[in-house]
Parts: C-alpha cells; sequence; structure tokens
C-alpha cells in the first residue's frame, strides 16, 4: 500500500501542475503613438542609425572616450541603476519560486512514558510539502510575469542611465574645451589691452591724449580682467561637475581637446518615430512597466477564484534508529485545501479596479514618454538645421569685426578717427569671437543631444 501511495504521489504533482496552467491576464496591445508620423527638419543624412552606434565609434577623440570609460566604471549613479537591476532580478526569481512547491526535511526523536512504566523513544524522519498554492487561475504566474517585466524595466533604465551618463561627460568635457578656449582668447585679449592702456597712459601723461581716452582704454581692460575671472569661475565649476560624473578626482589639468574647432562628430540620420522612438531603452521602459501593470490585472481577477493548496508528508518512523530505513513505519499523508472567496467586503473588486486603473496610469506614462523623447529628437534635430547657418553667419561676423578694427586701427594711427571708434572695434571684435567659441559649443553639444535622443549610447564594445 505504502508503495503505490509513493508512485501515486508524484504522478499527481506532474498532474496538478500541468491543471494549473490557466492565465487571465488581458492580451497586450501596444498603444498607438500620439505623435507625427515624421520629425520636423529631418533629414536624409547616410550613416548608421544612432541606436546602432557604440559610443567608442560615436565619439573619435581618445581624451573624451577616456573620461567616459571612467564614468561607466566608477559613476555611482549608474552604480546604483545596475543595482537595482540585481535586486529586481532577485525579486523576479522570488516569485518565479512561488510557483513551485517548496520541499523540506524533517529528523525528529521523542520520548513518551510508557502506560507500564519506563519510556520509549521514537524515531522519524521524512520530506514535506507545506501549503503549496496550485495555481489553476494564473494567479502566481500573473504575479511572476508582472515581476518579469519590472525586472526588464529596470535592465531599461541602466541602459537610459548609461546614455545620459556618457551625453552629460561628453557635453561638460566640451564646456571644459570651450571654457579653456575662451580663456585664452580673453589673455589674449588682456595682453593686448593692457599694452593700449599702457600707451594711453603715457600720451595722457604727455598730454597727447585725453582724461576720457585714458579712462575708456582703462574701462576695456578691466571688463576683460571681469570676463577671464567669470571664466575661471565656470572652468572650474565644469571640473567639479566632471569630476562628480567619472566618479574619481582628475588630473590638475584635465586632457582637452585643442579648441571647439578641431572636434567632430559623425551626422546620423534621424529615420522615422515608429522606428526610432521604440528603440529608446527610456520608452523600452515605460512599455516593461505598462506590460508589468497588465500581468497585475490577471492576478487581481484570479483572486475571484477559488485557492487550492496542498500540504503533503513522506517519511518513516521507528522506535530503533538503527531499524530507521529497514524495519520502520512508512506513510504519506497529503491534506489538499480549499479557500473560495465568499465575502470580503468589495476587497477583490476593490484590488482590480486599482490593477485596471494602474494599467491606465502606465498607458499615460508610456504615451508621455513617446511624446518626450519625440521632442527631444525634434528639438535636436531643429537645433541642427539652424545652428549651422547660425555658426556660419558668427563665422561671418568674426571676419567683418576683424576688418573693422584693423580699419579703425589705421584710421586712428593716422588721425582719421577718434580713439573712441577704436575702443569700440576692439570690444565688438572681442564679443564676435566670444560668440564664435559659444555657437561652436552649442552645435556640438547638440549633436551629443541628437545622438542620445536617438537612441545612442547603451550598446558597448
Amino acid at each position: 500500500m505504502s508503495n503505490r501511495m509513493t508512485l501515486r504521489w508524484p504522478a499527481t504533482a506532474v498532474m496538478l501542475a500541468a491543471l494549473a496552467g490557466c492565465s487571465m491576464i488581458p492580451a497586450y496591445e501596444r498603444p498607438a503613438a500620439p505623435v507625427a508620423a515624421n520629425f520636423p527638419y529631418g533629414s536624409s543624412a547616410a550613416g548608421t542609425a544612432a541606436a546602432d552606434l557604440q559610443w567608442q565609434s560615436f565619439f573619435a577623440d581618445a581624451r573624451l572616450r577616456e573620461l567616459i570609460g571612467a564614468a561607466l566604471a566608477n559613476n555611482r549613479d549608474l552604480r546604483v541603476a545596475i543595482l537595482n537591476v540585481e535586486q529586481t532580478r532577485a525579486q523576479y526569481d522570488i516569485r518565479t519560486a512561488d510557483r513551485f512547491p517548496t520541499i523540506g526535511a524533517a529528523v525528529n526523536a521523542s520520548r513518551a512514558p510508557k502506560s507500564g512504566g519506563g519510556s520509549s523513544t521514537t524515531y522519524s524522519v521524512g520530506l514535506g510539502i507545506t501549503a503549496w498554492e496550485v495555481d489553476f487561475f494564473g494567479r502566481i504566474a500573473s504575479l511572476s510575469e508582472a515581476a518579469l517585466a519590472q525586472y526588464l524595466a529596470t535592465e531599461e533604465g541602466r541602459k537610459a542611465a548609461q546614455m545620459t551618463l556618457i551625453s552629460t561627460v561628453a557635453n561638460t568635457w566640451l564646456s571644459l574645451v570651450a571654457d579653456e578656449e575662451l580663456m585664452e582668447l580673453t589673455r589674449q585679449t588682456l595682453a593686448t589691452r593692457e599694452e593700449s592702456l599702457r600707451l594711453t597712459r603715457l600720451r595722457f601723461d604727455n598730454g597727447a591724449a585725453s582724461e576720457l581716452d585714458f579712462r575708456q582704454a582703462q574701462s576695456l581692460f578691466e571688463s576683460a580682467r571681469v570676463a577671464y575671472a567669470q571664466q575661471q569661475r565656470q572652468r572650474a565649476i565644469d571640473i567639479n561637475a566632471l569630476t562628480l560624473l567619472v566618479g574619481q578626482p582628475l588630473p590638475a589639468n584635465p586632457p582637452v581637446a585643442k579648441g571647439t574647432a578641431s572636434i567632430r562628430l559623425a551626422d546620423l540620420p534621424a529615420g522615422v518615430p515608429s522606428d526610432v522612438l521604440v528603440r529608446r531603452p527610456d520608452v523600452r521602459q515605460a512599455e516593461q512597466q505598462l506590460m508589468a501593470a497588465n500581468a497585475n490585472i490577471g492576478a487581481a481577477r484570479a483572486a475571484f477564484f477559488p485557492r487550492i493548496s496542498l500540504t503533503a508528508a513522506f517519511g518513516t518512523a521507528s522506535t530503533q534508529l538503527s531499524g530507521l530505513f529497514n524495519s520502520g513505519s512508512w506513510a504519506f499523508t497529503a491534506a489538499p485545501g480549499l479557500t473560495l472567496p465568499i465575502f470580503d467586503a468589495g476587497r477583490n473588486s476593490a484590488n482590480l479596479r486599482a490593477a485596471n486603473v494602474s494599467r491606465d496610469i502606465a498607458v499615460a506614462q508610456y504615451e508621455k514618454a513617446i511624446q518626450s523623447a519625440f521632442r527631444e529628437v525634434a528639438d535636436a534635430l531643429a537645433g541642427r538645421a539652424t545652428l549651422v547657418d547660425q555658426l556660419r553667419a558668427q563665422e561671418a561676423v568674426v571676419e567683418a569685426e576683424s576688418a573693422r578694427y584693423k580699419l579703425s586701427k589705421l584710421r586712428y594711427d593716422n588721425g582719421v578717427s577718434s580713439y573712441l571708434d577704436l575702443l569700440d572695434a576692439q570690444r565688438s571684435l572681442f564679443a564676435a569671437q566670444q560668440a564664435l567659441i559659444q555657437a561652436r559649443l552649442l552645435q556640438l553639444q547638440n549633436q551629443v543631444l541628437l545622438y542620445r535622443a536617438l537612441g545612442g549610447g547603451w550598446l558597448v564594445s
């Protein structure tokens, strides 16, 4: 009898597991993207799509690649994102384990008095299953699927955090390059204006120039000193920001390029929103969260149906330890249980309504993620379309102001124009040169933002 029960128990477990395949999760349908069919300012630029382009290929400067590599290894925000993935994976493993019975071994020894005096010892050993829920209606499977979607969403969140980190490091480094270039320009301007101030003072002391000329030259020199102090402060701020991003101290003089004009970044094809946006990790993260909310509806639906649990034990007992497995008394017990919800004061109905509302919220968040991603791409494309013209125009302004300064100096040296005209030309040329550096910086940073907006930066070699 006991042998037959031993053979029938695994068959019973297999049959119950096979029956536990019902799912009440609603069929998932991806919401339509609430954006235009094409990007504004889109172009037919050829090349590899940003989502398929590794950051090592997009950023050609070896100094920048070194900083990005250090940031990926040491940045604490990215490290937290990676640990969140590991934590969510563990939670998914816990949910998956709930679908299987937990088998434990028990070994006992007990002493009891005999009716005629003395005492006897009973030894027992066995295996047992405690309250294993047979998932007939897919409640546990739904929770496991929701946990899987949350895990995948966290992984996509890690990719999005990596993309943001790479683009932020690159743009901060570009700002530092512009800081160095601006400081060099200001140092040259300071040297020129200091010499001009010295000569004007000599002319004033000898009665060849008015005090007005001297004060104007002094004001121009001090204005350059103000600009230099501001640029030094901005450089220190950018170095501090880059240090935080990289996650380790930088060298005293961080390696930067020799000017913004020497940096080249690849042009990228825009593609169409239906292909581009769904490849962005932040959009995929929002979709996985939507799928998790959809799976939770299945769990809430299954709560309306009975829960079937099974407690079982199989083992042997004997009064002699040496005969425990040879002459012991073998026994198998199984105690199935059924819990049928009859009255819960509306708890299950409220849970189902909450699950449906959570899915509606997740749909809105997914659509918002699509719209936000579309705007980021559109902004970057608008910048690419207009910053080229702005840069060319600014270069023309610098060329014109350089010619104006040369002519003003020639006219002043020959006594044709006033010193005020020369100082105004100097001031305008300096401002135009600064604006040119800023325009180059804006164009480069916009290219980095376009790379990230199109989904680039999460692939690694």
